[in-house]
């Protein structure tokens, strides 16, 4: 399973079960929270019919079922009411008011009088305040059906000046009257709870997508260092952040050594025939020789001294662009120009082999480079050709805007190169064998070309070409 996929997992369950566990303990608290109301409104209900009974209740019987008290709960259940309540209309008076004896035995009876005369004192609400506790019972009307469910509360009625009990009121309502407000509670509850689920789960997508975006970024990041790319370090925030900035030091370290273990080992290798001629014409160079032979022997030594120097100072030029992240000093500037500037500076050369310039395109070309490394591809680029090409025969330029990159062709008219060896072409040392001649070059000219292109955010390619070889030098034009 992909990391997006595991972490929006484990968000999404984490966040599930949250969810589940806190819309099941506002659910199963709704309701008896709901009772625990009711039941409070209707203990102070009762409290106050039994100080209003007391006194009929103390003249006898006849008094209190033909009192004022008894008119009031006649009255009161022919009453008619149309109630909005936070939108759900009320259209019903549902309290029922019975009194009983001391004894238990029903005097009144708002419910029609159906139950008068009744003995209630096995009833728990009734039992208890004959006790002189507290009286409350719930009974079901219908068996089997919690939804008739009925809860009574019971106060005692005591004579005024005596404290005397006489007997109790009790005051039932049908918990079906407030049951639409507790469905209505629980729907909001569930559709918010639900809401809060979508909403997080929304926000647990957001974080992972963005979580693994950047992880991604990361991993690619990674991938192209370790495919040779050179590229800068992605803007990650926090401590990813830190991460990518831990990873290019690391990289810059193993890169570092890794480069200094190559150069040392490629540096020996082509070191060793110009000492080795050196060392040869130094050892003759100490015997008693012809002038002849000493001045050919002191040539090749001067000879191989500069082979020496060029070697070191292109290697100081490549080591250079290698630890580089970008152009340093970068400007607007004509390509066209600075092939022409090129050109100029190798025209002795070009002279003495009576190599023939064309151009086929010459366009007027600006991109945004470094004018040194520019100058300095563009001179390697040539002299390279100029090794290659037989003296005498063409040079071919071609410079053109392709698909929003300034793009360099350059044939020369030599013996070419393999083209299963293109790609080792622009490596340290790879090189092949110079027209009518077993000798190589060091392959640092167009190692440093690919250099220069690689920073600018361009690339070196080759074609094949009858005959000869064409190298294409392609940079972001601006």
């Amino acid at each position: 399973m992909k990391l997006g996929l595991r972490l929006f997992f484990a968000f999404f369950l984490i966040a599930g079960l949250t969810s589940f566990f806190v819309l099941r303990v506002f659910l199963t608290e709704v309701r008896p929270s709901v009772r625990e109301v009711m039941e409070d409104i209707m203990v102070d209900t009762v409290n106050l019919l039994a100080e209003a009974a007391a006194e009929e209740l103390a003249a006898g019987p006849e008094a209190l079922q033909n009192g004022r008290l008894a008119r009031q709960l006649s009255d009161y259940a022919k009453r008619t009411v149309d109630a909005q309540i936070w939108g759900l209309h009320k259209q019903s008076l549902d309290f029922r008011v019975y009194v009983t004896d001391a004894e238990g035995q029903v005097l009144l009876d708002s419910g029609a009088g159906a139950s008068i005369g009744e003995d209630y004192s096995r009833w728990r609400d009734v039992a208890l305040a004959l006790r002189g506790e507290y009286g409350a019972r719930t009974s079901r009307d219908v068996q089997g059906d919690d939804r008739s469910n009925v809860m009574y509360v019971a106060a005692p009625v005591r004579e005024p000046g005596t404290r005397r009990l006489l007997g109790v009121v009790s005051v039932a309502k049908p918990l079906s009257t407030v049951q639409r407000f507790i469905d209505r509670a629980e729907r909001r509850i569930l559709v918010a709870g639900l809401s809060l689920l979508l909403f997080s789960s929304a926000i647990g997508v957001a974080v992972t997508g963005w979580l693994v975006l950047n992880v991604r970024r990361l991993r690619n990041y990674a991938q192209q260092v370790q495919a040779g790319e050179r590229l800068a370090v992605p803007r990650v925030p926090g401590e990813l952040g830190d991460l990518a900035q831990a990873m290019d030091a690391m990289r810059s370290r193993l890169e570092g050594r890794e480069h200094i273990e190559q150069t040392v080992r490629a540096l020996t290798h082509e070191l060793k025939s110009p000492l080795a001629a050196l060392r040869g014409a130094g050892e003759l160079l100490q015997d008693e020789l012809p002038t002849a032979d000493r001045q050919r022997f002191a040539a090749q030594v001067v000879a191989q001294s500069e082979r020496l120097d060029a070697l070191v100072g292109r290697m100081l030029e490549l080591s250079k662009l290698e630890l580089q992240q970008r152009p340093e000093h970068v400007q607007n500037l004509r390509f066209d120009r600075v092939i022409a500037e090129a050109l100029a500076l190798l025209a002795d050369r070009i002279e003495q082999q009576r190599i023939r310039v064309s151009w086929d395109s010459q366009e007027a070309i600006s991109l945004e480079a470094d004018p040194e490394l520019l100058a300095l591809a563009c001179s390697n680029l040539l002299s390279n050709a100029l090794d290659f090409a037989p003296a005498g025969s063409e040079l071919q330029l071609d410079l053109r805007r392709e698909q929003g990159l300034a793009v360099w062709r350059l044939r020369d008219q030599g013996p070419g190169v393999p083209e299963a060896a293109w790609p080792q072409l622009g490596e340290r040392f790879f090189s092949t064998a110079r027209p009518g001649s077993a000798r190589k070059g060091t392959g640092l000219g167009l190692a440093i070309v690919r250099q220069v292109a690689l920073l600018h955010g361009g690339q070196l390619s080759f074609e094949p070409a009858e005959p000869g070889l064409r190298v294409l030098l392609a940079l972001p034009a601006a």
